[in-house]
């Protein structure tokens, strides 16, 4: 602090050179602009039906996850709100996907990152994070991993990016790229441009609050779907109204299940909340890998469920027109898990009827989940 020497007061002046934040940004900025954009598939259907289904194929990222989008916002949020500077070390709460992509743009910008994890977190997983430059700090008990997290950064003086906060507030919903504005730019020239549906799971709820968000300020008549798996707290907080449930449960399906209704999710834009039994998402995901050639995520396979469900009901109203949906990230990651029998039988998961059920809808486009 300064005396202004005019008699007027002080001054107190925490400016900084910015050269750093505005390379950093410049940096980021240049690694969206070489990764472009990704694809938007069309997964086949019948004909006849009359209804198109597609996948924005987020697997494509250089993280190899839609989690990539977030890690890329969070990142350019707190660098231009004063919260990232040179030598931050960046801390987050997560085992999956967004601690993988978040130790990428770290790395990117010489920064040291590390993820709060679960101390039963897979060692396919933390070699991941370190893959991209991270390291892990272990928690014992799952719900200590927001605190701790917080405490590590006042501990190391760092930048805490708490996605579950910040996700639905550090994307520019309006455009500027984002997921929502990208899928309806590689729908103009599709017969049904304008989707019946978007689907996706909650995760953070940052994806489901963007695409929300973008179609009531374009005006689209697209409606929202928000898929949720077994043991999270999403589909009981939208059904009760109330944002403090929780289930203190983990998720077995990665990256969008959570135990409890994280401050991200935006009940308000969402027009429908489906419960997707574990079993439904491992046997579509299944089912989609089989049908793509590809092996896609257990996440993928949730969404996948709720989008057939979706065109079934549409197909038993008479009505033509598409649904879009992600495919959140790759199968490579799940060979030890969802496409393990012996991992499937260890959890107790049948997938006889689900199977079942899916085969009856490729077949006729009736949905009989029961089946």
């Amino acid at each position: 602090m300064t005396d202004a020497g005019d008699g007027t007061g002080a001054v107190f002046d925490r400016s900084a050179p910015r050269d750093w934040v505005d390379n950093a940004v410049r940096l980021i900025e240049a690694d969206a602009q070489r990764s472009a954009d990704t694809h938007l598939l069309r997964f086949p259907l019948p004909a006849d039906w009359n209804v198109d289904l597609y996948l924005k194929d987020e697997s494509t990222h250089i993280t190899g996850s839609l989690k990539h989008r977030l890690a890329r916002s969070l990142f350019l949020y707190g660098l231009c709100n004063g919260r990232i500077r040179e030598g931050t070390p960046i801390i987050e709460a997560s085992s999956g996907s967004t601690a993988v992509s978040e130790a990428y743009f770290a790395r990117l910008l010489g920064l040291d990152f590390v993820a709060v994890v679960p101390r039963k977190t897979s060692p396919a997983k933390v070699a991941l994070i370190e893959a991209q430059g991270g390291r892990c700090h272990y928690i014992d008990r799952a719900p200590e991993i927001y605190s701790e997290a917080q405490r590590l950064a006042d501990e190391l003086g760092g930048c805490y990016m708490d996605q579950f906060t910040n996700a639905e507030r550090a994307t520019d919903w309006r455009g500027n790229n984002n997921i929502a504005e990208s899928i309806y730019s590689q729908m103009q020239l599709e017969q049904h441009s304008v989707p019946e549906w978007i689907v996706v799971g909650a995760g953070t709820g940052g994806t489901g609050a963007t695409i929300g968000r973008y179609i009531r300020y374009r005006r689209h008549s697209t409606r929202l779907a928000v898929v949720d798996p077994e043991n999270s707290a999403f589909f009981g907080g939208y059904e009760t109204g109330s944002a403090a449930y929780t289930t203190g449960m983990p998720s077995r399906i990665e990256g969008i299940g959570r135990p409890r209704v994280e401050p991200s999710f935006v009940p308000e834009v969402v027009d429908r909340m489906i419960r997707v039994p574990d079993a439904a998402s491992i046997a579509a995901m299944r089912h989609a890998s089989a049908v793509l050639g590809r092996r896609i995520g257990g996440s993928t396979g949730t969404n996948l469920w709720g989008a057939f469900g979706l065109i079934a009901e549409m197909l038993a109203a008479g009505r033509s027109g598409s649904v879009v949906t992600l495919l959140c990230d790759g199968g490579e990651r799940y060979a030890d898990t969802y496409f393990s029998d012996d991992w499937v039988a260890a959890e107790g998961l049948d997938l006889t009827a689900p199977t079942a059920t899916l085969e009856t809808f490729a077949a006729t486009g009736r949905w009989e989940p029961s089946a």
